[in-house]
């Protein structure tokens, strides 16, 4: 069913203009490959695409990308890897940067594709499998050996092209920083909120009475307060959108 849904939606990146239609997908008795097929990019290029989908139940994690990355090269190889899941470990967006001329994609399935036929129905063919790219930001060096970070957007895919451009925070619902990332495990040592039309005024008004505007304000923004450069050499962002999708970058100081 996944698979019939995935062909006949296409993947979706915020742009209509910018979804990878495909020309076939049929399914694969691989170990980690469950799909094969091909699309068409803008310039006209027929490229072979494989795709591995993650658990119905559970998140898909690093082993699951690096394993199916594995296969796809095999044989003949492909030029796209699509790793379906309706939750991803952080961690797996560092993973799908290591596979050299294999483009790498998580793609972020909606929960309606795990229900009843007709709530599937109800909902836009568009949002049924999203791309969600990695944080984009920049960091600032301080004296006395301070630093910060400032959130730029979210990187986003385009698989008509194979380009990818940077989204603006209005798609970040919340972003957090780890400023003495261990490389397994991420603390979060800072929060922030953003996104359009700060989408957390409920909250904000319902606890007035308790914590007052300066603090708000040093929450709902999109430069960190500064923090000491990390004895390790490493920090590491993560950014949450608006459908709950995590991402996390890692940043060596």
């Amino acid at each position: 069913m996944i698979l019939g849904e995935l062909c006949k939606a296409g993947v979706q990146n915020t742009k209509k203009k910018e979804r990878l239609k495909f020309d076939y997908l049929t399914s694969h008795a691989g170990k980690w490959i469950h799909a094969t097929g091909e699309y068409t990019d803008a310039s006209g290029n027929h490229r072979r695409v494989a795709v591995s989908i993650g658990p119905e139940q559970g998140t898909v994690g690093p082993r699951q990308v690096n394993e199916a990355a594995k296969e796809a090269v095999q044989g003949l190889g492909h030029d796209l890897l699509l790793v379906c899941g309706f939750a991803f470990d952080p961690h797996v967006g560092e993973e799908t940067k290591r596979f050299g001329n294999l483009d790498v994609l998580p793609v972020r399935m909606n929960p309606d594709l795990a229900m009843s036929d007709k709530l599937l129905k109800k909902t836009g063919a568009g949002n049924l499998f999203m791309v969600f790219g990695e944080p984009d930001f920049d960091v600032h060096h301080l004296p006395d050996n301070m630093m910060t970070v400032e959130i730029k957007g979210v990187d986003i895919y385009d698989p008509t092209t194979g380009e990818v451009r940077s989204s603006s925070t209005d798609d970040i619902a919340c972003w957090f920083i780890d400023t003495a990332y261990n490389g397994e495990s991420f603390f979060v040592r800072h929060a922030y909120f953003t996104g359009d039309k700060e989408p957390y005024d409920k909250l904000k008004r319902a606890l007035r009475a308790e914590i007052d505007e300066e603090a708000w304000s040093s929450l709902y923004q999109t430069v960190s307060r500064p923090f000491p450069k990390p004895a390790d050499g490493k920090i590491a962002v993560k950014v949450i959108n608006h459908y709950g999708d995590e991402v996390l970058k890692v940043w060596e100081v």
